[in-house]
């Protein structure tokens, strides 16, 4: 059904880019140089130290406006609630970092105390996360493989237990990883997370997921499985599991089958009655509870010989320092870990701050992860970010703050000060459950292949490319396979741009693309070209092969054409015999076609003598639409001049439309117009340039004998 629509009327002169800075006074601006930049951001006064506190210590800045009363329950609810989940996950993820569960623990301790102060979201919980949790765990192998093999060579190891060598590996690694935020925070890059698009994160934290469920496979069927690392390590695994299969421990399988059914039904009654429940029923530390209670009851660690938790730390140890070493043999490891890290909790926290009406600070968001990484470190935990479910838990059982994120980690010191040993005999299959159990959100984002399929392939290829990549080579290769696809994926895309031939909706100064609209208006001998990208060295060629084949013919063959065509009438008309030596120079074949020794000029779409054939050109305009043109490199310049050249030689008129100022300024500067090639070509909009065609062409005359009488 047809609707009214406003309609407007607009009367003013047709511009040329020339006319309209002739008539239209612009502002000549000073722009900033790089040292006026360095002094301004040098610059210190009482306004800058102030928003540089602020800045540094977010916590001022929502302590002011704490409302006690609306906020204080909330945040100790939530607090209580989510500490329980973390001191759980901290556990089970412990596992996939090759660590002694207790070190889960410190995980959700020590990184939220210095966060509270320098984090500026609200409502994420800092703690470990599974995918980081096992990228820890790789190098943690790669180092101390363990089961009799021998570690790495490293200082520092010398009279050190096995699990006091993989914690000083982790810690080291996770001091590495705090070092490299802290540095990208203070040097203001944290626009590098934009590199990591929502596809290559999702396709990544899936294969992440696959090999976080393998590696719970031995908990879950109580398998002793020699680890393994590298690429194919997940082959290399699921073979040793099926080998070992007919001595699954059936105790461990069938407490983790109970524990993953149980916990799957009431986290989907959670969601389900999420509006009606207060607080989400915390079914993890419900089933731990239980399974410590039976395990210990029952005594599975002996009768049916289940590997249980075992010794719980008690209290803290004093700090340590890293190992150089281990800086060394895990920095190519240790980057993509802070990467990853930080990708993660800002995308979670940029969930929750558009959510909840406030800013985050994405540079500061890496100096808070930085020091809590290199803090928590330095007390033997290990990579700390945040997890989707943690931090879902913190927001919807009524969290407003960081307090509640301080409340968790409170609860997880009592456990580890005072109540650990409660958690010794606890089966580590449990810990393993809930590991497969959590992983669902990440497992069931295998359902976007279709939908990115049928919107649009090239995210598809970046999905499933980081995916299977991430699988078979690992999680730091599969992560730089990733990063590959995705940036091959951008090259394509702007490479080989959807060009179009435009025209005109009848009464209106609109013009699509001529393929999409049943009545549309293409104006007779002009062709206006459209490329939606910007040009550079590597698709100039491409540009011009699209608009050879836009127009329907190749203007340097035409010309090449004429000019040899050129030569035979000059010899016809018995000029001088030095022309029949050139005729053949193919330099001058493609120079502009000279009629000065001819007493007429030639209409070369006429009926020519027989034995002259020159390709017929029906084109007497063409119009660039360069309105998506962002920019263009000196190469492609260089091809454009080149181009544009080849068609005003055979006399086609050719005007670039919506050209960006700061091009049209590079084109000044790097010598791109010349005697042929002028600034009235450019128009400032499309309209402009086809209204300025129809009035020329009004003029122009037309004959039908290939030698017109106008003498030259």
């Amino acid at each position: 059904m047809a609707t009214w629509r406003k309609q407007y009327v607009v009367a003013r002169p047709v511009y040329s880019e020339d006319s309209f800075v002739e008539q239209q006074e612009k502002i000549c601006r000073q722009r900033k140089t790089p040292w006026d930049h360095i002094k301004l951001y040098f610059t210190c006064d009482s306004k800058r130290v102030k928003n540089a506190a602020l800045s540094l210590l977010p916590i001022i800045g929502w302590m002011k406006i704490y409302q006690v009363r609306k906020w204080l329950l909330g945040d100790v609810v939530s607090g209580i609630s989510t500490g329980l989940v973390a001191i759980m996950q901290g556990l089970a993820f412990s596992l996939l970092a090759q660590l002694p569960p207790s070190y889960g623990l410190y995980t959700a301790f020590f990184p939220m105390l210095t966060y509270f102060f320098l984090g500026t979201s609200r409502h994420i919980s800092v703690g470990s996360f599974p995918v980081l949790s096992l990228m820890v765990g790789q190098v943690v192998l790669r180092l101390v493989p363990g089961d009799g093999k021998p570690p790495a060579n490293i200082t520092g190891f010398e009279g050190l237990s096995e699990d006091h060598q993989r914690v000083l590996v982790a810690s080291s690694l996770t001091f590495l990883m705090g070092i490299f935020q802290l540095a990208m925070g203070v040097l203001q890059v944290g626009f590098v997370v934009v590199y990591l698009s929502d596809t290559l994160v999702s396709g990544f934290t899936t294969a992440a997921a696959i090999h976080i469920l393998v590696s719970q496979l031995k908990f879950v069927l109580g398998l002793n499985v020699l680890s393994v690392n590298g690429p194919l390590a997940i082959i290399d695994t699921l073979e040793k599991i099926f080998v070992q299969i007919t001595s699954t421990n059936i105790c461990d399988l069938v407490t983790s089958i109970v524990i993953m059914v149980v916990v799957f039904i009431v986290k989907e009654l959670n969601d389900k009655y999420k509006a009606k429940l207060p607080v989400p029923i915390p079914i993890e530390v419900i089933v731990t509870i239980i399974s410590c209670g039976i395990s210990y009851g029952a005594n599975f660690e002996t009768r049916y010989n289940v590997t249980v938790v075992g010794k719980m730390v008690k209290g803290y140890e004093s700090p340590m320092a890293p190992n150089l070493d281990v800086f060394r043999e895990s920095a190519v490891e240790a980057f993509p870990i802070a990467i990853v890290g930080f990708a993660v909790a800002f995308s979670v926290a940029k969930v929750y701050s558009i959510k909840h009406n406030y800013t985050i600070d994405g540079n500061q968001e890496l100096i808070a992860f930085g020091v809590s990484n290199i803090f928590g470190a330095a007390f033997r935990s290990f990579a700390a970010s945040t997890a989707l479910s943690r931090t879902a838990v913190q927001e919807s059982s009524g969290g407003k703050t960081q307090i509640a994120g301080l409340i968790s980690a409170m609860m997880a010191m009592v456990v580890t000060l005072a109540l650990g040993f409660l958690l010794e005999p606890l089966p580590r299959s449990v810990l393993g459950a809930l590991v497969i159990v959590n992983l669902k959100g990440m497992l069931m984002q295998v359902r976007e292949i279709p939908y990115l399929w049928r919107r649009d392939k090239l995210d598809c290829v970046v999905w499933v490319g980081t995916c299977v990549g991430a699988i078979l080579l690992g999680l730091d290769l599969g992560l730089a396979v990733g990063l590959g696809v995705e940036l091959l994926t951008v090259v394509f895309r702007t490479q080989f741009p959807r060009c179009s031939v435009l025209a005109n909706i009848p009464g209106t100064d609109m013009y699509r693309d001529h393929k999409d609209y049943m009545h549309i208006y293409e104006i007779k001998g002009v062709k206006i070209f459209r490329m939606p990208s910007p040009i550079f060295f590597a698709n100039i060629e491409f540009f011009k092969d699209k608009l050879t084949e836009a127009v329907g013919f190749n203007p340097l063959r035409v010309l090449k054409k004429r000019n040899k065509a050129l030569t035979k009438i000059k010899i016809h008309l018995k000029k001088s015999e030095h022309m029949t030596k050139d005729a053949g120079n193919v330099e001058e074949l493609v120079l502009p076609t000279d009629f000065k020794d001819l007493p007429f000029q030639i209409d070369w779409n006429a009926d020519l003598p027989g034995n002259i054939s020159i390709p017929r050109v029906d084109l007497h305009t063409l119009i660039l639409d360069f309105s998506a043109v962002s920019f263009m490199d000196i190469s492609a310049i260089k091809g454009l001049r080149t181009a544009l050249k080849e068609y005003i030689r055979i006399e086609v008129d050719v005007y670039i439309v919506a050209c960006d100022v700061y091009i049209l300024e590079k084109l000044h500067s790097t010598m791109f117009f010349d005697e042929e090639i002028h600034t009235s070509m450019f128009f400032p909009t499309l309209h402009d340039a086809v209204l300025h065609v129809q009035e020329k062409r009004k003029d122009c005359k037309s004959g039908n004998h290939w030698l017109s009488s106008t003498p030259l």
